[in-house]
């Protein structure tokens, strides 16, 4: 029986935050990216959410001897759902595929709650290798939730998996930022939600 595999649509689709083999891009029909609140954190995951009539990037990779341990553990808060059938791949067999994605019974008003600059970098520079600047666009415009408040933490990273990434990719995330009017805050500008 073949291995598994996943398909990430965040920053999974960043290799250099994993070691898992034969990444290759892929697409999931039926559903959209959002910024969610959760009990669990103080700060908003990205997770999928079924929509039908859409679809988004992201890259499936192997897991081997479906030893999901360690990736379960890194995607703690989130479900792990077959998938397989809504997956669009240029892989030679058809192995099953599992997706990660937060249960809208978890799901929370976005009050204080906000998103990690420096994990949006990390998803960017994977999404911004994998697919181009057009790729980025897309991550963008198939993203809900933009009007959640983003605290700028590249100077003293607060993501666990954060990288260093080019001027030039940088620059990309900012431009994505502005186009959708998004509200980036300064560290000395916002606090951190009490329970992250």
């Amino acid at each position: 029986m073949s291995d598994p595999y996943f398909f990430g649509y965040g920053s999974l689709v960043n290799t250099r935050t994993h070691s898992y083999p034969d990444p290759q891009p892929a697409t999931l029909k039926g559903w959209r990216r959002a910024w969610v609140a959760t009990p669990r954190f103080g700060v908003v995951l990205l997770t999928g959410v079924p929509a039908p009539d859409h679809k988004i990037d992201g890259l499936i990779a192997q897991v081997p001897d479906a030893d999901w341990g360690a990736l379960d553990a890194r995607e703690a808060g989130y479900d792990r759902l077959a998938a397989h059938k809504d997956i669009t791949h240029n892989h030679s067999a058809e192995p099953e595929i599992a997706v990660y994605a937060v249960s809208p019974d978890n799901f929370l008003e976005r009050e204080s709650h906000i998103i990690l600059l420096s994990y949006l970098d990390v998803v960017i520079q994977g999404f911004n290798e994998v697919y181009g600047e057009d790729g980025v666009r897309r991550f963008f415009d198939t993203t809900d939730g933009w009007d959640t408040p983003i605290l700028n933490d590249r100077e003293d990273p607060l993501y666990p998996r954060h990288q260093t990434l080019s001027e030039d990719e940088r620059g990309l995330v900012d431009e994505n930022l502005e186009r959708l009017s998004a509200q980036v805050q300064e560290r000395h500008e916002a606090s951190l939600p009490p329970d992250f």
